[in-house]
């Protein structure tokens, strides 16, 4: 065996064919070595190829093998033939600077700080922190008109995927290719109110930006959003703000809105007139107005309304508010005050006064009152229907006499609740059972121990066993599904009629009222019985 091993040896020394098997035997350890890397295991020992070459090999075959310019880098380590340390070692080594590599790729997510996605988990909750952020954005829009315009970041697909005129501004035929995109007839609060429900379906409406609003979502064609702001306007709707918001529901095309406005301004008109908001319409808002048969007003207030909405509209265009220019912006709107239906002392102390007349009609107007011959006049003749109460009767029968009810300065007082908007207009009240007598009355309509409204008035029963209406200046407006307290105090001597028979809920026309006893209530009235027969409505 020593023998044959030795010619072995001998051979491999001199001969250069055993040089190139010395060669692949090197290739073949490296190889092995790789697979120990991968694996990441190490059994303590070298593979038999190696071993059987350590042994065998010469100083200088070991140095061709592992030559001093030849460097093993990995992870930054050198590894070169003058190290002293073996070639087990140099294994080992290799081995255990792999190991925490691959222990830290591993546990990546662990050492990293954690992501604004992983942060937020739902889809919404990621689309909304792009919300009017530069992160991505791949286009930007200036909105608002010059000098006041806000650069407002975007993302197209986000904004194609909730309208559809997005969706053609950017993906279209005549898609924009510009970075920036000028609006300049959208401002900037309502763009963002826009942009913030596309991106998180949030709807966060205010009474300053609501109408600008619902421009931005009908120009762009976002219905759920316009909805929202009708919505919205209904519930915010009254006397105040119905004439502005009739304008713009008109312009907007919401029929239902429009309604509403409707509802509010015939009931509440005299309110509704001489509102601010009033003199902000325009002109054809404004003849529609005078031209409605159902406005429940005065004709006198109707007319100083007018004056009003002509000296602005003057102001608007720049022209001084005189006669002639007042008369110009008004046109033939100025025909449609039905001025004959004032009486005579209402158009002497204001319209035959004002000047906006000409002198023929003011003499014209003056001999429609008196003379037995009345001229041609210009303006309508009719008085306005205006609105026809409606009375809800709470008592299914009434007394008098035996049982002695009195006043005397107490309160008498009941709760309600109805189930769509209605206009308190007033009460109906049992008079004396004795004949002939007069009362002292205070009236008042409260919500939650806030007073509405109140009148202090006289009436004079007449000994019957009917009601007499007492009435609030205005119009007072209801809101379904909400008590209300209607209280009275009436001083008076006669013993007085009282109800019976009182029902919980009457159904007057298409509203439903409920009835409940009132705590304020001291001389007692309640659901069963007592006073307050009648509340006097509009709907």
């Amino acid at each position: 065996m020593r023998k044959r091993k030795k010619v072995f040896s001998l051979k491999l020394e001199y001969n250069p064919i055993g040089r190139i098997f010395f060669m692949l035997l090197l290739q073949l350890i490296r190889e092995t070595l790789k697979k120990s890397k991968k694996t990441g295991k190490h059994t303590g020992r070298l593979p038999v190829c190696y071993e059987i070459l350590t042994l065998s090999l010469k100083k200088k075959m070991a140095a061709e093998l592992y030559p001093a310019t030849t460097n093993l880098t990995n992870n930054g380590t050198t590894v070169t033939a003058s190290d002293k340390k073996s070639d087990v070692q140099v294994t080992q080594s290799t081995t255990a600077a792999t190991t925490p590599t691959t222990q830290q790729n591993i546990n990546n997510n662990n050492v990293d700080p954690p992501s604004w996605q992983s942060s937020h988990p739902t889809l919404r909750e990621r689309n909304a922190l792009m919300f009017n952020n530069e992160l991505m954005a791949d286009i930007h829009f200036i909105v608002g008109p010059p000098g006041e315009s806000q650069k407002v970041p975007v993302h197209k697909y986000v904004l194609a995927v909730g309208s559809s005129v997005f969706c053609a501004m950017f993906y279209g035929d005549l898609a924009e290719e510009e970075s920036e995109i000028h609006i300049p007839d959208v401002e900037p609060a309502a763009f963002l109110i826009l942009l913030n429900y596309m991106y998180s379906d949030a709807i966060d409406l205010e009474a300053d930006t609501v109408l600008a609003t619902l421009y931005a979502a009908k120009k762009y064609i976002v219905p759920a959003l316009a909805k929202a702001c009708v919505t919205f306007l209904e519930t915010s709707l009254e006397a105040k703000n119905a004439c502005v918001l009739l304008s713009q529901s008109r312009l907007f095309e919401e029929p239902e809105l429009t309604q509403r406005c409707w509802e509010v301004i015939d009931a509440q008109a005299e309110l509704a007139l001489g509102s601010e908001g009033f003199c902000e319409i325009d002109l054809q808002t404004l003849k529609i107005i005078l031209q409605r048969e159902t406005l429940n007003s005065k004709e006198v207030v109707v007319f100083d309304a007018v004056m009003s909405w002509a000296t602005a509209e003057c102001k608007r265009q720049g022209l001084r508010a005189t006669t002639h220019n007042k008369r110009s912006v008004l046109g033939k709107a100025l025909y449609l005050v039905r001025i004959p239906t004032m009486t005579l002392e209402e158009f002497a102390d204001g319209a035959a006064q004002s000047d906006i007349l000409t002198l023929e009609e003011t003499h014209d107007i003056f001999l429609w009152y008196t003379a037995a011959t009345k001229p041609k006049l210009d303006f309508p003749l009719a008085q306005r229907q205006g609105l026809a109460p409606q009375r809800c009767h709470r008592f299914q029968s009434s007394a008098y006499r035996s049982n002695q009810w009195r006043y005397r300065g107490r309160c008498d007082s009941i709760q309600f609740a109805v189930d769509k908007r209605i206009f308190i207009a007033g009460l109906g009240l049992y008079g004396s059972s004795g004949g002939k007598a007069e009362y002292s009355v205070k009236i008042e309509l409260k919500r939650q121990g806030v007073t509405l409204a109140q009148n202090l008035t006289t009436f004079v029963s007449d000994g019957s066993s009917c009601t007499f209406s007492v009435w609030f200046e205005h119009p007072v407006q209801v809101e379904q599904d909400a008590f209300y307290t209607v209280s009275v105090v009436l001083d008076g001597n006669e013993l007085s009629y009282f109800g019976q028979e009182g029902m919980t809920e009457v159904q007057c026309g298409k509203v439903t009222f409920q009835f409940q006893c009132s705590s304020d209530s001291t001389n007692g009235t309640g659901v069963q019985g007592g006073q307050i027969p009648e509340l006097v409505f509009y709907a």
